[in-house]
């Protein structure tokens, strides 16, 4: 298999170099067409024959069509060279599904389309218990030879890897980077992989310069008419970071703990007479510290919706590193809805209020010379959410939060390794979507995470406004419940959701009254309906649901 790889891979080659050859002479016989205007851009324009000789001219794009072709049937054969055995065990909810992934032979899975093996794991008494092993259902990178993991939600882990049995058991590494970790990757894997790899980039480098060649040609062509610039505009990246506000710790008065979050406490504080919210990282939680801040940091990152940032500092003593917020008086939003049932205009404000911050966090725009990327927030809930005196809604706790960088550059590879993370660093496993539970979520779109979010916000929405004393159809109005709870219970494991979830398509329930059209033109039942689809691709922006909302008078 691995020779015929090979063949397939050097003959791509012969193809594409020919192709080179090909497309350099059309290339330098095409001619431009464009408006006799200074500026206009110019078109190019294949001539079907040689002006010297008369004869058709040879044309490349079925010689490129070839050379994708035989790539392609590469890549399948590369694929099959890759068929992996793994360690199989599944509950009677999952196994229909986790056998699509492959043929199952007794506790071993041999995976059809994947050279993935994936585990859960359960967190039990310190103990490292397996939930589900198996073939990974989806295709995605999987760099490492061994199953480790070093984040937990919900006393749940999960890994992937990409060696035989290798998710038979997992290894719990402290505040590891997996790549420094794990490096005895297989020499058998190892030279499988690199030869066609290694072919296959030579191959996509000749088509890269066959692309040099052909804009050199047209800017050549074009670069004496384009008139010279004035000036220059200049602006600034989101790879330029900001300095956080040092500020004095001595002059920072913590006085109580109201809340506790993944990775630190959060405290009732003052600073210089006026009330804060003061976030302490022990030393152990630095990286996320550091994450967090780098948000909070961000060039025009001042949205109503976005909970202020006043500064950041670290203990003198305990090395503690803290960020200093503002302070919300009415807590969380789940403290919130649980204390009493709400009215309309005050669920109205907090939904609106709630929708419009995420559409700011998602946005990715331009002003006065600095750029403002969008972030996709990772681990939105209602403990995530603080409720204001005037009711409205802010976000925070951006430790789990993705920046979105649009800049090429050094940040590239930064941006890859923080994407990859999503799957162990997204928080509450109810708020979750099918793909993030499935682990079949595109870490190369950074629209999937965005929407991964639109999923929360839906289930959000409908926590605000179960809480809601109009719409309720009882009395008096049901005491708060999160997302899932009413059928899966208080905390349930990630088996159970992406059963109920993603096999069953379920959600949580929607009382008749909400499908009534009570004012402006989407249903609340609507909204939340597109809001949480099972498609990604379905669901509304941020943007279009804060649009909805905003439709919805108090």
């Amino acid at each position: 298999m691995f020779v015929f790889v090979c063949v397939y891979m050097c003959v791509g080659m012969f193809v594409c170099v020919y192709m080179c050859v090909d497309v350099c002479g059309c290339v330098c016989r095409c001619s431009v067409r464009g408006s006799g205007d200074v500026g206009a851009v110019p078109s190019l324009r294949w001539s079907g024959r040689d002006t010297s000789s008369g004869r058709p001219r040879r044309r490349a794009f079925p010689t490129m069509r070839l050379s994708v072709f035989i790539l392609l049937v590469s890549l399948r054969e590369l694929a099959w060279a890759q068929r992996r055995r793994c360690v199989y065990r599944a509950g009677p909810n999952n196994a229909v599904r986790m056998e699509e992934a492959g043929n199952v032979s007794g506790a071993v899975q041999h995976c059809a389309r994947t050279p993935c093996c994936m585990g859960y794991f359960n967190l039990v008494d310190g103990h490292l218990v397996p939930d589900l092993q198996g073939c990974n259902v989806v295709q995605m990178e999987c760099p490492e030879s061994d199953c480790f993991s070093s984040d937990q939600v919900n006393n749940v882990t999960y890994c992937v890897c990409n060696t035989d049995f290798c998710n038979a058991n997992l290894s719990w590494v402290e505040s590891a980077t997996p790549s420094l970790v794990s490096q005895g990757v297989s020499c058998t894997f190892m030279v499988k992989m690199t030869a066609p790899l290694v072919a296959l980039l030579v191959s996509f480098i000749i088509m890269y310069i066959l692309y040099i060649i052909h804009r050199w040609q047209r800017l050549r062509s074009v670069g004496k008419s384009a008139p010279a610039c004035d000036g220059t505009l200049i602006t600034q990246c989101s790879c330029h970071r900001s300095e956080a506000v040092d500020l004095d710790i001595a002059s920072i008065e913590l006085q109580q703990v109201v809340g506790q979050g993944h990775f630190a406490f959060v405290w009732r504080g003052c600073l210089q007479g006026t009330p804060v919210a003061v976030k302490v990282f022990s030393t152990r939680y630095v990286h996320d510290f550091l994450r967090e801040k780098e948000v909070y940091t961000l060039p025009l990152l001042d949205h109503a919706g976005i909970v202020r940032f006043l500064g950041a500092g670290r203990g003198r003593d305990s090395g503690d590193r803290l960020l200093v917020l503002e302070l919300a008086v009415h807590g969380s939003l789940r403290s919130y809805l649980c204390k009493s049932s709400r009215s309309w205009a005050c669920c109205v404000k907090l939904a609106q209020t709630l929708s419009q911050g995420l559409a700011f966090l998602h946005s990715d725009f331009h002003r006065n010379g600095m750029h403002k990327p969008a972030v996709a927030h990772g681990d939105l809930s209602s403990s995530n959410v603080v409720v204001r005196g005037d009711g409205s809604c802010a976000l925070c706790d951006f430790g789990c939060s993705t920046v979105l960088r649009s800049c090429p550059g050094q940040l590239r590879l930064e941006q890859s390794r923080e994407i990859s993370q999503v799957s162990t660093q997204m928080g509450t496993l109810c708020y979750m979507p099918p793909e993030i539970l499935e682990g079949c979520v595109n870490l190369g779109n950074s629209r999937y995470l965005l929407q991964a979010d639109v999923y929360a916000l839906g289930l959000l929405l409908w926590e605000v406004w179960t809480r809601c004393s109009e719409l309720s159809t009882e009395t008096p109005v049901p005491e708060h419940q999160l997302p899932y709870e009413a059928e899966l219970g208080i905390s349930p494991g990630v088996e159970e959701l992406v059963c109920f979830i993603s096999e069953r398509r379920k959600r949580p329930h929607i009382p008749e009254k909400w499908g009534q059209r009570l004012q402006g033109f989407y249903t609340i039942k609507e909204v939340l309906e597109d809001c949480w689809d099972h498609d990604p691709e379905a669901r509304l922006t941020s943007h279009c649901a804060a649009d909805r909302l905003a439709t919805f008078l108090p």
